[in-house]
């Protein structure tokens, strides 16, 4: 059997990953881009529109969809930004706070079901390795070394 690569792995954990969050999120009416953006909207003083897709590692086109879909679903309401009159801040409605709890708690529970099974020891290592190779792709050392 044939050793599979780094990146092989990444891809094909991160799509179980998604699948299974995505299935999570059916049995709310819900996507797991959604969950992803409830999370990441600050809960108290909103998110410049601008900054979610970074965060998110979404491009532009897929979030301006997931944005509206969520505030065709009442879980964000637009406000324009009263220090950047050309920005919008995305807000949580109590419904979107609501559902951004229930996502979070999917998270926290994958996280302990993980750490319950290989250990804090384990994970750290785990960290580790992810830091270093984001680091080495951040400092263009992969194919220019």
């Amino acid at each position: 059997m044939q050793k599979k690569t780094i990146d092989h792995v990444l891809r094909s954990t991160w799509q179980s990953i998604a699948k299974m969050y995505s299935e999570e999120a059916a049995k709310y009416n819900s996507t797991m881009a959604v969950g992803f953006a409830l999370l990441s909207i600050d809960p108290k003083k909103g998110t410049p529109s601008t900054s979610l897709g970074p965060k998110m590692g979404m491009e532009a086109t897929s979030l301006s969809r997931t944005l509206k879909s969520m505030e065709e679903k009442q879980l964000i309401l637009r406000k324009p930004n009263p220090s950047d009159g050309r920005g919008v801040l995305i807000y949580l409605t109590e419904l979107g706070k609501i559902n951004r709890d229930a996502s979070k708690i999917a998270v926290k529970k994958f996280n302990l079901a993980i750490e319950n099974e290989v250990g804090i020891e384990a994970i750290n290592d785990f960290h580790l390795v992810i830091e270093k190779i984001n680091d080495l792709i951040k400092k263009n050392k992969i194919f220019n070394f």
